[in-house]
């Protein structure tokens, strides 16, 4: 979807494969594409690399959802951040998986911890770990690595924001014998920090506007920007797939 890959399968079957990789403790990581990330992808080719090296790209927002169905996906579901994170927390322990939360910032990380307990009493917290906003030093980073390594989790979900966790998560591949996922907006949703939209208006393309109110000034400039061009790249690939079609 406008030159960058969105892996085109039902919610389910996503997280499936996701529990599966943790079982198998193997180095992949997982990209939670909304259009703002893709138009990124669009303008920056160091980061488009990013995506095509991943091994999931999951449609986060609507537009993602409605342009893959357009594009031949008939039964293309949403895969959200927070859902994805709820979906991993119920069933992890079924498959023996633990799960480690990294990123974001310590009353954060604490909040989640204490409604981790109440909602998943059976979920394994591997561990819980801020880093700060500079970047580590080898030293810190090869610790960091060792830490989750003895830890034994098999999914490590980072909050560092689109696109400072994608980096981290393709420069720590193979490092990290875990399955890496960015959930950077996730966090604070689910620690109760910020409200979620109504299912209704996730589910009818509104959860832009709906954080939008919430974060004027992060988010206007950045909505501003890539909406619009989100919008004319998908018509225009939509269009032309739809030309080809008719001519062949």
């Amino acid at each position: 979807m406008i030159d960058s890959p969105v892996s085109a399968l039902p919610f389910e079957s996503q997280i499936n494969l996701i529990l599966e990789w943790a079982t198998s403790k193997v180095s992949k990581f997982v990209c939670v594409a909304n259009t703002h990330m893709l138009v990124e992808a669009y303008w920056h080719p160091e980061f488009a690399t990013v995506l095509k090296n991943a091994d999931l790209v999951t449609p986060d927002g609507m537009p993602l959802v409605w342009m893959l169905r357009l594009l031949g996906a008939r039964t293309q579901n949403r895969v959200a951040g927070i859902d994805i994170l709820l979906s991993l927390c119920k069933l992890a322990p079924l498959k023996d998986v633990s799960i480690f939360f990294l990123g974001s910032e310590s009353p954060i990380l604490e909040k989640m911890r204490e409604r981790l307990t109440r909602d998943f009493p059976d979920l394994k917290i591997a561990g819980m770990e801020p880093l700060p906003f500079r970047p580590l030093t080898r030293a810190e980073d090869e610790a960091l690595i060792e830490r989750i390594h003895h830890s034994g989790a098999g999914i490590v979900l980072v909050a560092l924001g689109c696109p400072k966790q994608e980096y981290w998560m393709q420069h720590h591949q193979d490092k990290i014998r875990a399955v890496t996922i960015g959930l950077g907006g996730a966090f604070p949703v689910y620690a109760g920090e910020q409200k979620r939209a109504p299912h209704w208006l996730r589910f009818g393309g509104g959860e832009w506007l709906y954080r939008l109110l919430q974060e004027p000034l992060r988010l206007s400039r950045r909505y501003g920007q890539t909406i619009p061009v989100f919008t004319l790249l998908a018509l225009k690939q939509i269009l032309l797939c739809y030309l080809s079609k008719s001519q062949g």
